[in-house]
């Protein structure tokens, strides 16, 4: 029997395809319709969820408050939840992690990027558990973008903001088939992926939960 996953703030599913490949049944939880989340879905406040069945629990709790995309007046308008989330993790006593960006507040956290699965983006991401996670060998090289590592962000353009706008230059590709690729998703929209981890993040990290639980047991 493949043990039950409950992802928190689950949006459409980056994480959620990677622990399903890891080895879990996934249940899918966010406050708006997700009408791509490729798992079961339950549309309520992800802190209200019952998780009495859950043998782990992921949570993607939101972003925008720590994100370097969001400007510094505008930060204050969006929730921190990481607080609220982790005391709800730490009362069901299951296996958990929570994945955030660089700067959210996280205790002791393991950091991914992109380059460490041979994905075409960076995409730096935090992430705290209650299990003792390691971490992939990290490459000796720094990714750049540009170079070989495309922007999903925004509409995905870094132009330089100096002189004649009709030298303003897209230094990757912008189209939504590369950002799929670069991902490695390919059932996401625009806006979709923007806010989506690689599901190779959650697989790997997903196996660590699954021989957890599976040494426990």
């Amino acid at each position: 029997m493949r043990p039950l996953l409950v992802e928190l703030f689950c949006g459409a599913g980056g994480a959620s395809m990677g622990l399903h490949r890891a080895g879990f049944d996934v249940v899918g939880v966010d406050h708006v319709p997700q009408p791509r989340y490729p798992f079961d879905f339950v549309q309520m406040d992800a802190l209200e969820y019952p998780l009495d069945a859950a043998a782990a629990v992921w949570a993607s709790s939101p972003c925008q408050r720590f994100s370097v995309a969001t400007t510094a007046a505008s930060r204050s308008g969006h929730p921190d939840l990481i607080e609220a989330t982790r005391a709800r993790l730490r009362d069901h006593g299951s296996p958990w992690i929570i994945e955030n960006v660089p700067a959210a507040p996280l205790e002791s956290p393991l950091a991914l990027r992109g380059d460490m699965f041979g994905l075409g983006v960076i995409r730096s991401r935090r992430f705290e558990s209650n299990v003792l996670l390691m971490s992939p060998e990290m490459p000796r090289a720094k990714p750049r973008l540009g170079e070989g590592y495309v922007c999903v962000a925004g509409n995905g353009m870094n132009r330089s903001r100096r002189g004649d706008p009709s030298t303003w230059t897209k230094p990757y590709p912008t189209d939504i088939a590369s950002w799929r690729e670069s991902m490695g998703i390919d059932w996401m929209v625009r806006w979709e992926l923007v806010q989506a981890i690689p599901p190779a993040y959650a697989e790997y990290l997903g196996r660590q939960l699954i021989r957890y639980i599976e040494r426990a047991a």
